[in-house]
């Protein structure tokens, strides 16, 4: 190899022991946690999918849909800077809504704090490409009058240790999947309790351990 070669692979083993060293004592200091994030409630208003007139496959669909987001930061060390906030619908594995939260972003969640945010909706129409598996499953959930809906969390943020701040990054999508919905209107939601909606904890969370190379402005 050659006392080139010989220091060339010296000095790689110094510096991968000194990133094993470096993670080590990151994780000691600060053991950062991942935030929690839930569909505290929701209801559903409208959903209504009829056919369109240009294709058999395609189905317009109108729809409202309501959410209350719970992040929860449960670091002693560490803080978020959520600077954009999407939140995207999905029905059949097919997305039919997103929204930008541009009035409540950005902002800063701190140490051992829960932010909500209330009232987030998501309504319009879009037209979907559905085959007859899913028009049957759409008349089987009608029938029964619950829907299950898919919830998807986009976010680009910046984490805070101490005095230190990244970059801001988009790590992995998050999912609040299988929200069980029946429609109601807002009287029947405010009165009901949003009609016994269970809160779905998201998944896919990886804030600390996405990979994700930061973004530069």
């Amino acid at each position: 190899m050659g006392e080139w070669g010989s220091r060339v692979c010296s000095l790689f083993c110094f510096l991968v022991t000194l990133f094993v060293i470096s993670s080590i004592i990151f994780l000691l200091i600060f053991l950062p946690q991942e935030p929690k994030f839930t569909i505290t409630d929701a209801s559903l208003t409208q959903f209504n999918l009829s056919a369109t007139n240009f294709n058999s496959n395609n189905k317009l669909l109108i729809y409202k849909l309501s959410l209350n987001v719970t992040f929860r930061n449960p670091n002693n060390k560490a803080g978020f800077y959520f600077d954009r906030v999407r939140v995207i619908a999905n029905y059949r594995k097919k997305r039919f809504a997103l929204v930008t939260l541009n009035n409540t972003t950005p902002f800063y969640q701190g140490r051992k704090n829960t932010t909500v945010l209330h009232n987030v909706v998501l309504e319009g129409q879009q037209t979907m490409s559905f085959k007859e598996k899913d028009d049957e499953h759409y008349e089987l959930e009608t029938s029964s009058g619950v829907y299950s809906i898919d919830v998807k969390l986009a976010l680009k943020l910046r984490v805070r240790y101490g005095k230190i701040k990244t970059k801001y990054f988009k790590p992995p999508t998050i999912n609040c999947n299988n929200l069980k919905l029946s429609l109601s209107n807002h009287n029947d939601h405010r009165e009901n309790g949003g009609l016994n909606f269970k809160p779905v904890k998201c998944k896919n969370i990886h804030i600390f351990t996405s990979g994700t190379t930061p973004v530069y402005p």
